[in-house]
């Protein structure tokens, strides 16, 4: 396709007309045509004259007494200083927003690293506790588990203290029978 058509969003083509088109875009020829056409229009002179030579002559001294594309690039200048300005300002903004967050970043990290130490810390004292407790518990359950032994061997020697009271008893009664037989 050629320049002058344009694709729409729906992939159609629609044709634009040549003023719609960018000079650049335009050759030269067709620029100077455009050109001749606008001063004369801008000078009052029409196309049906008696003398074309003067007439062309009129158009081209008209053409460049009036310069079109000056004014334009002026404002385009004048609108890109301003652009420009607007760029350097929205670019230092950004830079300042930017040392605003890197140093409040900053202060993050150091404030983690801070945490993370009292974290550490908090964890070693935790588990120092819980090791402590742990060897405290060791001990008391050694303590009790003697004692638990010791008890038994108490209740062993208990009970065969019991039971040799017993067997005293039945010989401390026999003997008593057998001395009342006697005596009598």
């Amino acid at each position: 396709m050629s320049s002058l058509y344009t694709r729409s969003k729906d992939l159609s083509y629609t044709r634009r007309s040549p003023s719609d088109l960018p000079l650049s875009s335009c050759s030269l020829t067709t620029r100077s045509l455009r050109q001749e056409r606008t001063s004369r229009v801008a000078a009052g002179l029409g196309s049906t004259s008696q003398d074309g030579a003067t007439d062309r002559g009129l158009v081209r001294s008209a053409s460049y007494t009036i310069p079109r594309e000056t004014p334009v690039v002026n404002l385009s200048r004048v609108q890109d200083k301003a652009d420009l300005q607007n760029y350097k300002k929205m670019y230092e903004g950004a830079l300042a927003e930017n040392k605003k967050l890197k140093s409040r970043m900053e202060v993050n990290k150091q404030e983690l690293t801070k945490i993370q130490t009292q974290l550490d810390k908090i964890t070693q004292k935790h588990d120092r506790i819980s090791e402590m407790v742990l060897e405290t518990e060791k001990k008391e359950k050694r303590v009790l588990e003697k004692q638990v032994s010791e008890m038994e061997e108490k209740f062993k020697v208990l009970t065969n203290l019991k039971s040799e009271n017993q067997k005293l008893k039945d010989e401390n009664g026999a003997l008593i029978r057998v001395i009342s037989k006697l005596s009598k």
